[in-house]
């Protein structure tokens, strides 16, 4: 989408989107007078935004001193503290060694948390129920620190258990003014990770609201911060929470906030960078509907409910058809998805008048998702969101390992949906055999029947065999499976890999993956290959 692109390096990070020199090189090839730095690699490295600086180019976020003072996790604690923000209690220095972690654990009470002081994205964090987990913890940590970070220092906190993941966006100028936009539930995780996040939370009254957003603003204010930036809490079950950490830069999930709020965050954030104040007022900040996010990986979710999955998109089609759904990527129909960078395929965005809506615009889109060449976790995130305790609004961030305490497994067919399955794969066939009669308008060999004949079809489906009739009339098939009868109507167009399906008026999206040889149909049904 841009209208100048400048190849900064090879693929890896470090020669390429961290390497400044070269960051620094392209913007004075082109001239740019900013640089938005997005939500990784720069976007919250103070030394970067100190080089924009000494060339006159400004930096699209809060300034260096925010940065420095947020991305310590040591310092924003203490900031938050006197902020008069509600923190978990914890250990604020820095923990010299294995034996002093487990003298400051002991005092905390277990379980505690050890995590890295200049961490970010779950890395560097360790939970200990016990001494030899801490000492254990202590080690890994600091190692996955030095490595991902160049930071080895360790802060220890209470584990809040069982808790939700909650987050206040906050938008601030250079003349004072902030507001706080609403929160976002983001609980839904694997590795510390988010993966489903929506916007507002089920969980929070008008009350907690308020007193998360003005803590949040507190915080902000307390660093002068400008730009957009996002405060994030744990909650617990009793709506108590606790401020977690800053990052002072966009969020990846930031699209739920604007569609229920009706406001461009990157236009505010450029706006800004160039000095202007805002337009809005606190009373101005409406929740209008409401938004879910699903992170679309390039993962295998049946391992570790995601391990990366690498390899080019041999047929890929966004669910842009679906009415209210936004589709944030950078990759297309050949795209490769390397081991270079974040297995994330796109964030797939619906928005409804309420959550039901929401969440129903979300099931179709999924199901409306093409991708072939790569594992994906399409599967996973219908699975969750459709799932009873998700729907009730009954999640944490263990949800993942709650609902799925033997990892995923893929959907599990009820009867009537196996009876879906088998009248659909059969109707298929048939259509696909009667197809096959014509080539270029002229007929041809083949085992098809005419219009109107029966056939009698054995469909292997898991470990059992069952026997279905069909009969076909036009664009309907008439089947019977297990002494049940159901009617089929589709358009059958089979060069396409979607397929709209009435199964007895229930409306349904399959697609057909593979045909081989032998007429043998790899279908996706319920979000499920």
């Amino acid at each position: 989408m841009a209208d100048e692109a400048v190849c900064v390096g090879p693929a890896p990070t470090s020669k390429s989107y961290l390497n400044m020199d070269a960051i620094m090189e392209a913007i004075k090839k082109t001239r740019a007078q900013a640089v938005h730095p997005g939500y990784g690699f720069l976007s919250e490295n103070k030394e970067f935004s100190r080089r924009l600086a000494s060339e006159d180019v400004a930096f699209i976020g809060p300034d260096m001193h925010a940065i420095q003072a947020m991305g310590d996790k040591i310092e924003s604690k203490l900031l938050a503290k006197n902020a008069k923000v509600n923190t978990i209690p914890g250990y604020d220095g820095v923990v010299k060694d294995a034996d002093e972690a487990v003298r400051i654990a002991r005092e905390i009470g277990y379980p505690v948390m050890i995590k890295a002081s200049a961490g970010g994205g779950g890395k560097g964090m360790r939970i200990a129920w016990d001494d030899e987990e801490t000492r254990e913890g202590f080690r890994f940590s600091s190692q996955e620190a030095a490595s991902s970070f160049g930071d080895d220092r360790l802060l220890i906190e209470k584990f809040i258990d069982n808790p939700r993941h909650i987050e206040i966006q906050v938008l601030g100028d250079k003349h004072g003014n902030a507001l706080w936009l609403n929160e976002r539930e983001c609980s839904i995780q694997r590795r510390n990770q988010k993966v489903i996040e929506e916007a507002p939370s089920t969980f929070l009254d008008p009350e907690t609201r308020r007193a998360m957003g003005e803590q949040a603003l507190a915080l902000a204010r307390a660093v002068k911060y400008s730009s957009a930036g996002t405060v994030e809490f744990l909650v617990d079950s009793k709506k108590n929470f606790y401020f977690l950490e800053m990052n002072t830069r966009l969020q990846v999930e930031h699209p739920i906030t604007e569609c229920i709020t009706s406001l461009d965050l990157v236009q505010e954030m450029i706006r800004v960078a160039k000095g202007y104040p805002l337009r809005h007022k606190q009373s101005d900040i409406p929740i209008n509907g409401w938004a879910l996010e699903c992170r679309v990986y390039a993962e295998d979710p049946y391992k570790s409910f995601g391990l990366p999955s690498i390899g080019r998109l041999s047929h890929y089609k966004e669910p842009l058809h679906v009415p209210k759904v936004r589709v944030d990527s950078g990759v297309q129909q050949g795209s490769e998805i390397s081991i270079y960078y974040d297995p994330m395929i796109s964030k797939l965005i619906t928005y409804g008048s309420n959550r039901a809506e929401a969440l129903q615009r979300m099931e179709e889109a999924l199901d409306n998702y093409v991708i072939r060449g790569v594992a994906h976790n399409i599967a996973l995130l219908r699975e969750v969101i459709t799932h009873p305790r998700f729907i009730q609004g009954d999640i944490n961030t263990k949800f993942l390992h709650e609902v799925y305490p033997e990892g995923f497994k893929g959907h599990k067919l009820t009867d009537s949906e196996k009876r879906e399955l088998l009248v659909v794969a059969a109707s298929l066939y048939v259509a696909v055999q009667h197809r096959s009669q014509r080539f270029l308008g002229a007929p041809r060999v083949s085992v098809a029947q005419p219009d109107g004949s029966k056939w009698e079809l054995s469909v292997q489906l898991g470990g059992s065999t069952h026997s279905v009739i069909a009969l076909r009339q036009g664009s309907t098939f008439l089947v019977e499976v297990d002494g049940i009868k159901l009617s089929v109507t589709s358009e059958w167009n089979l060069a396409s890999p979607l397929l709209s399906v009435d199964v007895d008026g229930v409306q349904r999206t399959v697609q057909c993956l593979t045909r081989d040889a032998s007429g043998n149909f790899s279908i996706q049904f319920l979000g499920t290959v």
